[in-house]
């Protein structure tokens, strides 16, 4: 457990939360040029071709997501909220994505007169509603990690347990900032030291204080070897969807679902409103919550509201080959999921 107390917060600099399976297996190197990280974010509906909003899918490299929607946004000659997207994607990376451009009454923009380098527009279609946020079904992910340093044997019983088991639902160490910058303007935010304006700058440092609670509790039932278990007085979740289970008793049917990864257990995404869970889940959580009183005060009167997010993470079709030096990954996460939370359990990276 990595809090200090009311007044101070330690930030997991570099994702220290314990690890589900024990030491990392091998040492490589990540991100060392943009094709090593490729992202395609997996829509799970398809546009229907009319309606007042145009979804654009489009690959880009070295830009972020929220700079290309301005971009858009002057191109389409929109106002920039006129422009929507499912989901942030990495700036270092290979990344495919669709943005909703809202164009009542108006016919689609000249897309071949829209130039950048580093982006291409691969289709357009339009669609009647909005393009939400967390929408996607999940991203598809091909990975290289270079100069591979480490038992391959032990690299791919690693493998076959996560493939078998999932991993911890961690939110990945990108969502804090620079050594957890995100978390202390959160803090200086609550404490009234500063004031954001800015809508999108204000939201990354509320996530950020929701998602530092919630890899506080999913760390602490690692710790009690519990993260992939059912408590009495958990809430579970399903995957594939956001369904949530109110279980009044511990029965046979309940454990298989767990078993057979139908169901896991759920952590806070903290705000209003009491904690969902009961007994023993519940007293942990509010613990732990209780170390950081600023940070929960903080997102309350921010108006955040309490939700669940679940404890672990499935890898679906994950595959793994070695080319010479480099191991080569390939899997697809739901959405909200982290790959870099996946490869924490298996290297340390550079």
């Amino acid at each position: 457990m990595s809090g200090t107390g009311q007044d101070e917060i330690a930030v997991a600099v570099k994702m220290s939360w314990p690890r589900a399976y024990g030491g990392t297996v091998a040492r490589a190197q990540f991100k060392q040029e943009p094709a090593d990280f490729i992202v395609e974010e997996q829509l799970g509906f398809e546009p229907e071709g009319e309606g007042e909003h145009l979804f654009l899918q489009i690959q880009k490299q070295g830009h972020n997501t929220e700079w290309l929607a301005r971009q858009l946004a002057k191109w389409c000659e929109v106002p920039p909220r006129d422009v929507s997207f499912s989901g942030l994607k990495d700036r270092q990376a290979i990344t495919t994505q669709w943005f909703g451009v809202q164009l009542p009454g108006r016919p689609d923009p000249d897309l071949s007169a829209y130039e950048e380098d580093g982006l291409r527009i691969l289709q357009a279609r339009r669609h009647p509603r909005k393009l939400r946020r967390g929408v996607h079904r999940g991203n598809r992910f091909k990975i290289r990690l270079r100069n591979f340093n480490g038992d391959r044997e032990l690299a791919e019983k690693r493998l076959q347990q996560i493939a078998l088991q999932g991993f911890p639902n961690y939110f990945g160490e990108q969502r804090f900032g620079f050594d957890g910058g995100n978390v202390e303007e959160a803090l200086r935010l609550f404490r009234g030291e500063i004031k954001v304006r800015n809508r999108s700058r204000r939201s990354i440092y509320l996530s950020a204080a929701r998602s530092w609670l919630f890899n506080e509790v999913l760390g602490t039932r690692i710790q009690q070897q519990s993260w992939n278990q059912y408590r009495e007085g958990d809430v579970p979740g399903f995957f594939g969807n956001q369904s949530l289970v109110r279980a009044d008793r511990i029965d046979s049917e309940l454990l298989s679902r767990f078993a057979q990864l139908e169901l896991c257990a759920t952590g806070p995404l903290w705000g209003r409103g009491e904690l969902s869970t009961q007994g023993e889940v519940a007293t942990m959580e509010a613990r732990l919550a209780a170390l950081q009183p600023q940070l929960c005060a903080g997102l309350e009167a921010a108006g955040m509201k309490q939700e669940r997010r679940r404890l672990v993470a499935l890898a679906a079709s994950l595959q793994w080959d070695f080319e010479g030096d480099d191991l080569l990954l390939g899997f697809e996460l739901a959405s909200g999921g982290y790959a870099t939370a996946l490869l924490r359990e298996l290297v340390d990276t550079e």
